[in-house]
């Protein structure tokens, strides 16, 4: 290593939980297996990282960069662009002080610019891809990756395939240690121990398509023997409250703007009701749990579709489409919950695409590059 020096990491990016959750399983997952190691993430101001990473007892640093303005030549790209270049210098700074062996990068717009400033550097990059369909920004960072960490078949249409591992997402540690029982989990929501129950979540912000989907059809709800556990984001939940606040109660349905107990409620589930984003499909792999996947259509290169589909086409999950939840969403969830071979046969397919050590996975790639660059060094000073 340079003979005895610590091993040192940088890892990049953020904006949503789906990015955060992987980034901070690998970093967690290098410090278990290098316990000496030191990592510093960078993100982006204003944006969720800046304060989950500290939280995860990391130390972070933040980059004025931000995303491109639609369409493509609004003037306001001009700044954007600057601030893309303002952080690639910051980045080359952090790098001289820190001097990393290695840089990660799992996606979200600190990713590019901390990428592109290693690579000039001669610093090896790893790039995690969490969706089935790459993002235009690791497709363009993966021809200066050294290694690319999928979860995935078929990504050879996106990156050199010479350069693909196969590892899967890493997921919240949490969730694969709980050891509660689908009844205690239940009542710890203050549901009834021995009824079906649905799980509802559109991420911690809230999807509006579920919402109203469950809006629409709280008479369907009300009369079924089934419990719901809905999440219906913090965006949303004053307004929903005074929705039910019109109406005839639901006492078969637990509602809650966010859900610190991810473990307990996905224990709780019969079947879950999901977006699409990567870190959530993985969860519900490793978990096995059946579930029906709706799509965010406000994502780039509709990705989510294209990850709901790579599910759904195996069998391992039923699909709504976000433009026909409204009608079908609640329907579909009520019937299915009940029918137990459906159930058993989705929790089989989806456990089938589970990948249960890709933290690990991903950190020996990173520790290697790591290994490499520091022999490089060694070599050129003999």
């Amino acid at each position: 290593m340079e003979e005895n020096k610590p091993l040192k990491v940088i890892v990049s990016g953020g904006g949503t939980g789906g990015h955060i959750f992987p980034a901070v399983s690998i970093a967690n997952a290098i410090k278990k297996q290098h316990p000496e190691a030191e990592i510093l993430f960078i993100g982006a101001l204003g944006r969720m990282e800046m304060q989950r990473v500290p939280a995860a007892g990391y130390k972070i640093e933040g980059l004025p960069v931000r995303g491109l303005v639609r369409p493509l030549w609004s003037p306001k790209n001009v700044g954007v662009m600057m601030d893309f270049l303002k952080s690639k210098r910051m980045v080359k700074n952090i790098i001289r002080e820190f001097k990393p062996q290695v840089v990660v990068g799992v996606g979200g717009y600190a990713s590019a610019p901390t990428l592109n400033a290693a690579y000039s550097m001669g610093i090896p990059c790893l790039v995690q891809e969490q969706n089935s369909y790459a993002g235009v920004t690791n497709k363009s960072l993966a021809k200066k990756a050294s290694k690319v960490c999928v979860a995935y078949s078929g990504m050879e249409r996106f990156f050199p395939a010479e350069k693909i591992i196969m590892t899967g997402n890493p997921v919240r540690q949490n969730l694969l240690e709980n050891k509660i029982s689908p009844e205690e989990a239940r009542k710890s929501f203050g549901l009834e121990p021995d009824k079906k129950t649905i799980l509802i979540i559109g991420g911690s912000l809230g999807a509006r398509t579920m919402n109203e989907s469950v809006l629409a059809h709280l008479n369907d709800i009300r009369q079924s023997d089934v419990q719901v556990i809905w999440q219906t984001g913090k965006y949303y939940s004053l307004q929903i409250a005074d929705d039910l606040a019109k109406v005839e109660p639901v006492t078969n349905m637990k509602v809650m703007d966010f859900i610190s107990s991810m473990d307990n409620a996905y224990a709780a589930a019969d079947i879950v009701v999901s977006r699409a984003g990567a870190s959530s499909i993985s969860e519900l792999c490793l978990l096995g749990k059946p579930c029906i996947l709706v799509p965010s259509p406000n994502v780039a290169e509709d990705h989510q579709t294209k990850n709901a589909l790579a599910l759904s086409t195996k069998d391992a999950a039923i699909f709504v489409a976000d433009k026909d939840a409204k009608d079908q969403l609640i329907g579909i969830a009520l019937e299915n919950v009940k029918d137990d071979a459906r159930l058993a046969s989705l929790s089989v397919n989806v456990k089938k695409l589970a990948f249960d050590n890709s933290a690990n996975m991903i950190a020996e790639e990173v520790v290697k590059l790591a290994n490499e660059y520091r022999n490089k060094k060694n070599q050129m000073k003999r």
